[in-house]
């Protein structure tokens, strides 16, 4: 008896990678070897940057209340220090939010901080 490979289910297997790879440039996207690697490190880099981008945005909202509170005659390590003294619990997040979208409200903190 012949052996028995089960080809619809290795080619369903691999058009689902081949379509994930799709817009990439060159032997990327159709040889199934390279798109086999492709697709793989793409879900690595996927992964890695899932954990970078919480960092990146932390940073970001840093720089933003660090400029808006320097325009106050504050540092970003001052403001934040007062703020833990006087309890005043608004994340960075909000406070970036703040800082760049109303900055009368920004402004009202900075001076409930001094």
């Amino acid at each position: 008896m012949p052996r028995s490979v089960n080809s619809v289910a290795s080619r369903a297997r691999r058009k689902k990678i081949l379509k994930q790879t799709r817009g990439n440039f060159g032997a990327r996207k159709n040889v199934w070897t390279v798109a086999k690697n492709t697709y793989e490190k793409g879900l690595q880099y996927a992964y890695r940057d899932r954990k970078t981008k919480k960092r990146n945005f932390r940073a970001l909202w840093i720089q933003r209340i660090n400029a808006a509170a320097r325009q106050e005659g504050l540092s970003y390590s001052q403001l934040i220090g007062l703020m833990k003294k006087k309890n005043i619990e608004i994340n960075r997040k909000v406070l970036a939010d703040l800082a760049t979208n109303q900055p009368e409200a920004f402004k009202a903190i900075v001076e409930k901080v001094k």
